[in-house]
């Protein structure tokens, strides 16, 4: 008999569309009231030609279905997710409480501006507050994630060079900046020009001096992730964005990683343009995923008229929508952006103040260097530069030794109880793995961690084989990766 048939346990957890049965359901709706309608006729050619097959399946069996799969899984309330570059941050419950207040959570966005004063204004306050961390002049909420930040910052970049009677088509990327960045500027038709980082891990002004020289007048404009995607801070900042205004372009900065620098450096002090910030990175709103993400812009004053649409603005006592505003490039999201995720970041900064911001960088580098010192005795760090929030390991040596790779390592904490480190990233680190703990770990914490990698480690020397088979504890064992992401299923069909 298998397993299953003896102890009553289902090993597998089958879609919620194999579950229930015909005509089940988790409702109690009444018996319709009022006349039918012809469907097809009211939507044309968009009405189903079938019932659209969904679950019928009763509270109880959804219930646990999710409970079941949120149980099995990794997630940042229940242990150590140290992602690189991504920071997957512990968020403060109160974040959740004021966000799920009545008065916003159930605020409809065609409120009129009268009824919606406190929204606005709580939305005017947090933009003042993330310009002031950021030296800048003004901030756009409206973009829901970092990459669509950037998405938006070159499009305001692009509107201000065409009113200046400019079309300069080129954007350059250090190698060691954020891996969206290249797809931000060709989205907006700028040809994307790549340059490596100096031997130090950060751009050299050299190095991007002969770059710009050979492009000529066609210098859009820069875009520097910093501290960038080695965790390292872009200490030429000054002279780098010097370079590029004296070519004629604009410079942005990828605050993705803003966290490592809360009140300690601001990117519009250094020649920054315009920037985004990750609001799940650095102010703790939970990670987008695709959903509920935030990006907002922050901008120096001659982006301002170019910023997406519409606009809060406070005239006399009383918050307005502005829709006027003919230099915009429009709408990058419907309505006003994510609003929970605003009222969370507001509800952050409020509580920390600046002293409190101050000591989320200071504890995020100190964790990240005791790690780096820690680690280091058993994994090479790529980078001597000191680093920020965020410590990159490379595998070649333990390769070399034993043929074990970072992704055997990454698989092998799973059994340790780990949720793995960024892995393979960033390309310029042969075998990279980036460690991100955050201000939030205690020292216990990232004891456990380094102790498990050690271990690990020591396991790759005396048996590799057990390594490289892992991971060993889990419902599922090692999935093939590379058919995941070449021939996906992103979609149930009963025929699969």
């Amino acid at each position: 008999m298998t397993p299953e048939a003896v102890t009553g346990i289902q090993f597998e957890e089958a879609p919620i569309f194999e579950r229930g049965a015909p005509g089940r359901s988790g409702t109690s709706a009444s018996t319709l009231d009022v006349p039918p309608v012809d469907v097809s006729r009211a939507l044309g050619s968009l009405a189903r030609k079938a019932p659209a097959g969904l679950p019928e399946v009763s509270e109880p069996e959804v219930f646990r279905h999710f409970v079941r799969l949120s149980q099995w899984n990794f997630s940042i309330d229940t242990q150590f997710y140290p992602l690189g570059s991504c920071t997957m941050k512990y968020n403060p419950k109160v974040n959740e409480w004021a966000a799920r207040l009545e008065g916003f959570a159930k605020l409809h966005p065609h409120t009129p501006d009268h009824l919606a004063q406190g929204a606005l204004e709580v939305m005017v306050a947090l933009e003042c507050l993330l310009a002031e961390i950021a030296g800048m002049d003004g901030v756009s909420l409206q973009p829901a994630a970092g990459a669509q930040g950037e998405l938006t910052g070159l499009m305001m970049i692009r509107a201000f060079h065409e009113s200046q009677g400019r079309s300069p088509k080129k954007i350059f990327i250090p190698d060691s900046a954020h891996g969206t960045n290249p797809a931000s500027s060709t989205l907006n038709g700028y040809e994307s020009v790549g340059f490596p980082a100096g031997s130090a891990g950060v751009v050299e002004p050299e190095t991007l001096a002969r770059a710009l020289e050979g492009a000529g007048d066609a210098v859009a404009g820069l875009m520097l992730t910093n501290p960038n995607t080695l965790g390292l801070y872009e200490s030429a900042m000054p002279k780098l964005t010097a370079l590029v205004h004296d070519k004629g372009g604009l410079v942005y900065g990828d605050g993705a990683n803003m966290n490592a620098v809360l009140g300690r450096a601001r990117p519009g002090d250094i020649g920054v343009d315009v920037m985004q910030y990750n609001l799940h990175k650095t102010f703790t709103t939970p990670h987008g995923g695709g959903g509920p993400g935030s990006g907002p812009v922050a901008f120096k004053k001659k982006l301002e008229a170019f910023q997406p649409s519409p606009v809060i603005v406070k005239r006399g006592e009383l918050f307005r929508v502005d829709y006027d505003r003919p230099k915009s490039i429009g709408r990058v999201r419907s309505f006003f952006g994510n609003f929970g995720m605003m009222v969370r970041a507001y509800t952050y900064i409020r509580e920390l103040g600046p002293e409190g911001l101050r000591a989320v960088s200071d504890l995020a580098v100190l964790n990240a260097n005791y790690v780096a010192a820690r680690l280091s005795q058993v994994l090479p760090i790529a980078f001597s530069t000191p680093s920020l929030h965020e410590a990159v390991f490379t595998d070649r040596e333990l390769e070399a030794e034993t043929g074990v790779k970072t992704l055997d390592l990454a698989k092998r904490l799973i059994d340790y109880g780990f949720h793995p480190p960024t892995v393979y990233f960033p390309l310029v680190v042969r075998g990279a793995l980036m460690v991100e703990p955050t201000e939030t770990e205690t020292k216990q914490t990232l004891d456990a961690f380094v102790d498990a990698v050690t271990a690990i480690v020591s396991e790759a020397r005396a048996t590799p084989e057990l390594v490289k088979g892992a991971p060993h504890n889990t419902r599922h064992r090692r999935l093939d990766e590379a058919r995941a992401a070449r021939q996906p299923r992103l979609r149930w069909s009963r025929e699969a």
